[in-house]
């Protein structure tokens, strides 16, 4: 039972009132204590008595009290920060589809174990959460607009093809677009539902090159323009350093092409969008980043009154008291 406002703290003071039953009591213990040793013959009363009263005569008074004190707090209108379903929010997960994902460093490859993760990912957030789907090799292409149907991106999630080249600025300023659309589309709100990019590569960007930071079409220059619009990118690294892949040459053979990966661009993106950088190089691990982002994307923190509690173990309290005073002192306390 935690508690982090009151909506009516005025009521606390009635645990003046509680004190001063309490101080009260012991000092009527202590004067009805005074006067038997005052006006009693002990001889005769350690015949009579020769044990001392119970210690748990008080227990009546006691639990009453306490279940006083619960109510009290009741009253005063106890609210704590609760975890609640978000019910209106869009994601837009953006995948790397380029040929580097056929490297099997991640057992049986990165494509397949990034196609499971992505649809675990799909069936794990709320239902109220609006989810799109969207590519990126050489260029990026929204496969699947977003919307509260997983059954749609998890089909096009298995039915991905790989591509040449790497544009992973491309795939930024393609999910920002769709959110934009989604927005335009459901009007009617003061402000815009919030909005995720949550995008997992596993390499350089070749286009535009990666060095080429000044280029408009540049990961992070998509990074500065999704921060503009309170868009923080979350970025996945997946992979491992020493994956490879086979390449065509263009002479009908293949060149063996290692394919790293590149958490330094991935890291500054989520830094330059405000989003958070993740790295994972097996599907245990990457199941676990996207069961942060649900946590992240799908919960938002809430106020919400929290007296119930209070009141129903100070009532169950009081009721205790009164039995036990009943039972013990056949009378109420």
């Amino acid at each position: 039972m935690s508690i982090s406002h009151f909506t009516s703290a005025v009521w606390l003071g009635f645990l003046v009132v509680v004190a001063a039953i309490v101080l009260g009591y012991i000092l009527v213990q202590r004067s009805k204590h005074k006067q038997m040793l005052r006006f009693s013959n002990m001889a005769v009363l350690e015949k009579v008595a020769p044990s001392r009263p119970s210690p748990l005569r008080h227990a009546p008074i006691a639990l009453m009290l306490v279940g006083v004190v619960f109510l009290t707090i009741a009253a005063a209108g106890p609210t704590a920060v609760k975890k609640v379903p978000r019910n209106r929010a869009t994601v837009v997960l953006v995948m790397d589809v380029s040929l580097s994902m056929e490297a099997t460093d991640v057992q049986p490859s990165r494509l397949q174990v990034a196609q499971k993760a992505a649809k675990e990912f799909a069936d794990g957030l709320t239902p109220g959460i609006n989810l799109g789907f969207v590519t990126f090799a050489g260029t990026a292409s929204v496969m699947v607009p977003p919307s509260v149907n997983r059954e749609s991106v998890k089909a096009s999630i298995d039915s991905i093809k790989l591509a040449e080249r790497t544009a992973t600025g491309e795939g930024i300023f393609t999910a920002v677009q769709s959110i934009e659309t989604l927005s335009a589309v459901l009007g009617g709100a003061e402000t815009p539902p919030p909005a995720r990019v949550v995008l997992m590569s596993d390499g350089k960007q070749t286009v535009p090159s990666d060095k080429d930071v000044d280029n408009p079409r540049h990961g992070f220059t998509a990074a500065r323009l999704a921060k503009s619009k309170n868009i923080p990118v979350s970025t996945i690294s997946f992979g491992t350093n020493y994956g490879v892949v086979d390449i065509p040459d263009g002479e009908g053979g293949h060149a063996r092409q290692p394919v790293p990966v590149d958490d330094d661009s991935l890291r500054q993106i989520a830094k330059l969008s405000g989003g958070d950088f993740f790295t994972a190089s097996s599907l245990t691990e990457l199941n676990a980043v996207y069961d942060t982002l649900e946590e992240q994307i799908g919960y938002e923190l809430s106020r919400g009154d929290a007296s119930r509690p209070w009141m129903l173990l100070g009532m169950l309290l009081v009721s205790c008291g009164l039995v036990t005073g009943l039972l013990y002192r056949q009378r109420l306390p």
